[in-house]
């Protein structure tokens, strides 16, 4: 396995909720309280994905752990839409020898996504996003894509939009179901689709 940097898998570990925001000089201190992930296991200067974004912890309390997001950050994510009392998806960052259960993450937005639609499928729940046409090209049906660092399969896509299906355990597990049409959401592309790209545009096309 190889690795660029903090790596996620997108595997949520759990779902805490905002317990403080404290605006600062371009910046934002962000106080979580995780439901089960041990605090204590945390150490100043680790990495933890919130709502699919890769931040650092800055300070631990009872119960609690803090990370600044920085202007940036802010306006790349909704992060900067978080008050007291919302609930968000938080996962450690991925260590050598782990088990790989979703698929590869650095927790840098690519872009922000708006529920356009939510429907029952059956027993699972189908969410469909309006995203950005800069997102969208590296969309695929039945290719991954992060959403609030929910690691998710594309069962439809269009040029305007993308439909994932979540299957009740995510339901259970993730903030996902609760989120209603107009809701705005991270979204991570598959890094590799943006290495091949990159690569590939070394090349030049044969002009034969």
């Amino acid at each position: 396995m190889w690795y660029t940097g903090t790596v996620f898998t997108g595997l949520v570990e759990d779902v805490g909720t905002v317990a403080r925001v404290e605006p600062a000089s371009g910046t934002r201190l962000i106080e979580v309280r995780p439901a089960a992930l041990p605090v204590g296991e945390l150490a100043i200067g680790d990495s933890v994905a919130v709502d699919g974004v890769c931040l650092t912890v800055t300070a631990r309390g009872a119960g609690v752990f803090a990370v600044t997001a920085v202007e940036e950050t802010l306006r790349r994510t909704t992060l900067g839409e978080l008050v007291a009392g919302h609930a968000v998806h938080l996962e450690r960052a991925l260590r050598m020898g782990d088990r790989l259960g979703g698929h590869l993450m650095q927790g840098h937005v690519d872009g922000v996504a708006t529920i356009s639609d939510r429907r029952a499928a059956g027993d699972n729940l189908e969410l469909t996003f309006r995203a950005p046409p800069p997102v969208l090209r590296y969309v695929v049906e039945k290719g991954s894509i992060a959403v609030d660092g929910v690691s998710l399969t594309v069962v439809r896509v269009d040029d305007n939009s993308f439909a994932v299906a979540l299957i009740p355990h995510t339901v259970a597990v993730t903030a996902l179901g609760r989120k209603e049409v107009g809701g705005r959401v991270n979204l991570e592309v598959d890094m590799i689709a943006k290495y091949v790209e990159r690569l590939l545009a070394a090349y030049p096309r044969d002009s034969a």
